[in-house]
């Protein structure tokens, strides 16, 4: 999906939302475990449940890699089953020496349908490049996370500036506003207005709305711009809103809420 075909979508829908499926086997409710692959029967019940009220849905891939063989097979039969009208995202946070990550794009550009990747900068552009050599691929790099680790070094000085802000300055002439997005954590609303005056253009991932107590209002205040620019993620307060035979339609009641308040704040900014 190319980023025209991005902002048509949110537009259309009057929604930036993106569905996280961190499916958890151990939190999925106790009726599916009679099927023969309940992580998958969950996942189509909220895609289904969410597919009118979002743009996104991201694949943790950690959660499938546990399963090992049939976890992969979950994670691509997922990914199909969302299909070619929404933005999919494997959450990977990949990154590696050249011929590595060239491996790793493939893997999730050719062998697997995802739209974009999430990948981590340390090693440089030798190791971000590979993923950005696709058509209508994305690389989403790590800027600022919304975990307490990013103190550690995110957060600390490097030269005039902060190191995120570094990566944001470095990362950004790698790309462009077309092929590379960046996660930013929604716990990190003090920081969105200088982000967005590092990069004015880019779009944003943004984790940690819901559980992790991130402010949709907050970010969309500070880091709209004239193509919206933000795709903000929600996992555990959707995809657990119940736990019973009923938990699709609270999933889709939680996504329609934040749907709601984003097409509020797309109007105000006149977006849509």
């Amino acid at each position: 999906m190319n980023r025209q075909q991005l902002v048509e979508q949110i537009r259309r829908k009057k929604s930036y939302l993106c569905v996280g499926l961190d499916t958890d086997i151990t939190k999925i409710p106790p009726h599916l475990n009679s099927f023969p692959n309940p992580v998958l029967e969950f996942n189509k019940a909220i895609i289904d449940a969410t597919r009118e009220l979002c743009v996104a849905y991201k694949i943790n891939t950690a959660f499938y890699e546990v399963m090992g063989v049939k976890g992969w097979e979950t994670m691509e039969k997922t990914v199909h089953y969302i299909g070619n009208d929404h933005f999919t995202i494997a959450d990977a946070k990949r990154g590696d020496i050249g011929n590595t990550s060239t491996q790793y794009a493939r893997a999730f550009f050719k062998t697997l349908p995802f739209d974009a990747i999430t990948v981590a900068p340390y090693m440089g552009e030798d190791s971000v490049k590979p993923f950005l050599e696709y058509e209508d691929k994305w690389a989403i790099v790590l800027g600022l996370t919304s975990n307490k680790g990013a103190n550690d070094f995110e957060l600390q000085k490097a030269g005039e500036g902060l190191l995120y802000e570094k990566v944001l300055h470095t990362v950004s002439k790698w790309g462009n506003p077309g092929n590379l997005m960046f996660v930013i954590g929604a716990t990190q609303a003090e920081e969105f207005t200088n982000i967005r005056q590092i990069t004015p253009d880019h779009f944003y991932l943004v984790p940690g709305v819901g559980a992790q107590g991130g402010s949709l209002k907050e970010i969309s205040e500070k880091a709209l711009n004239r193509d919206c620019g933000l795709l903000v993620n929600a996992s555990r307060s959707i995809i657990y809103a119940g736990n019973g035979e009923d938990f699709a339609g609270k999933a889709g009641k939680t996504a329609a809420g934040y749907a709601a308040e984003m097409a509020a704040y797309l109007k105000k900014n006149a977006i849509i």
